[in-house]
């Protein structure tokens, strides 16, 4: 197996020669392969060069991280986050994982999650570690069990009596009696979920012990029915405060189990493995929003996420229509009032320092205005991730927009802080006090 690592927009070696690899190169044939996982996942266009990019020398990861897998091979994609410190993978897979704890509420917390994520291990082989540990350690406490409906011929009576069969097939063996009743059953909606989770895992985890983890909860959930991952009953699990504890358990299992994410190949003789991947843009939007609503508790503004979906245009002609519906990243409001619009975007800005414009796309401005007339909104912002070429203190500017009363600001989060620093850093961005901003004329 070979197992390599990059950055978002980096290389990876490809060596198209006959014979063996070199260890820092996929051969021609894994790279083929890592291209066809590559165009088969949801988030893929139709070429799939929004994920890999194939230079025939060498394969080029674009704005995704996770992982992709194929026979024989798979590509750990990192973010590339610039802290203009020279950083190891540990350290940037623990800020990932961080982020994907925080955007996808899988509370995973500061402890083990990071401390594995330290380890030369990647995210995937990470990811399946803590669902094993956890799941484990819930199965050990106790399975939820839920209520399900049987029916039985028994010597007493246990529930109700079937009238119906008790006097079509027992009527001279008054001796057996037709019973339903309900029985407290670990077969939920819920644990085929778990359980199938287990089976996906167990074909794809490399560490033996989190193997021989995996072989153990197959024995703990042996009564649970065994259900194809197509058919799984997502839509009858319920959530409530006799299975709380397993809340983060369940989002964890989605994310290896349901499209959003990933792609997996279930046919275990293609020795496929687990593709598994994020759009940096929309988990830095995630990201934000998430510590955003926990930077605003106790206060009177509300954090709204991919809402909003005002229409920009309206058709001239009789039963004209709305055109062009707008999703802003996130809304600020204050009793149903839009205060704020934030449109994040992961992109290094502000690197040309004599670049008046910092850098910032022209088409990001003009959207901005746009969300700015559309939502009555006086304060527009554009956020960006900081890197070394800002100064040390962030991005910060602002600027009035012509022929009105709005303001576009533009503003910069550093990631490398840790998400405490980052809530603050967005308490501060968010609150009305403004001073201290640079304006430009």
């Amino acid at each position: 197996m070979t197992h390599l690592t990059v950055h978002e927009w980096g290389p990876t070696g490809v060596h198209n020669d006959t014979g063996a690899a070199p260890k820092n190169a996929f051969t021609r044939s894994q790279a083929n392969a890592l291209l066809r996982a590559a165009r088969s996942h949801t988030l893929a266009n139709q070429s799939g060069n929004n994920i890999l990019v194939d230079r025939y020398s060498e394969l080029r990861a674009q704005q995704v991280v996770g992982v992709i897998a194929a026979p024989g091979c798979s590509l750990e994609i990192l973010p590339k986050i610039d802290s203009g410190v020279a950083e190891g993978d540990e350290a940037i897979r623990t800020r990932l994982m961080s982020m994907l704890d925080v955007a996808l509420g899988l509370k995973l917390g500061d402890g083990q999650a990071l401390a594995m994520a330290r380890q030369k291990e990647t995210l995937l082989d990470i990811l399946i570690r803590l669902f094993t540990d956890r799941l484990l350690a819930e199965a050990r406490r106790g399975l939820p069990r839920g209520y399900m409906s049987q029916e039985d011929d028994l010597a007493t009576l246990r529930g109700r009596l079937n009238v119906i069969r008790q006097f079509t097939h027992h009527a001279v063996r008054p001796d057996r009696l037709a019973c339903r009743f309900d029985t407290l059953n670990p077969d939920t909606p819920l644990l085929r979920i778990m359980k199938a989770c287990v089976l996906l895992l167990r074909s794809h985890a490399r560490a033996l012990e989190t193997q021989r983890r995996l072989d153990e909860l197959r024995f703990i959930l042996a009564d649970v029915s065994d259900v194809a991952i197509g058919a799984l009953p997502w839509t009858q699990v319920r959530i409530d405060r006799t299975n709380r504890r397993w809340e983060s358990l369940y989002e964890l299992a989605k994310l290896f189990l349901k499209r959003e994410w990933q792609r997996t190949n279930h046919d275990a003789r293609a020795g496929q493995g687990i593709t598994l991947l994020f759009a940096m843009n929309d988990l830095f939007e995630a990201y934000i929003a998430a510590l955003t609503r926990k930077a605003l508790l106790g206060t009177d503004l509300t954090v709204h996420s991919q809402s909003g979906l005002r229409y920009c245009l309206m058709e001239e002609c009789e039963g004209g229509r709305p055109r062009f519906q707008t999703t802003p990243d996130i809304l600020i409001k204050r009793n149903g009032q839009v205060q704020l619009v934030i449109d994040t975007k992961w992109k290094l800005v502000g690197q040309n320092p004599e670049d008046k414009k910092r850098g910032v796309p022209q088409s990001d401005v003009y959207q901005m205005m746009a969300y700015a007339r559309l939502y009555e909104c006086r304060e527009v912002m554009l956020l960006y991730p900081h890197h070394a070429g800002l100064a040390a203190d962030g991005l910060k500017a602002a600027y009035a927009i012509m022929k009105g009363d709005e303001r576009l600001r533009i503003a910069s989060v550093n990631l490398t802080t840790g998400k405490q620093v980052v809530q603050q850093q967005l308490a501060e961005l968010i609150a009305p006090d403004v001073a201290g901003l640079e304006v430009d004329a």
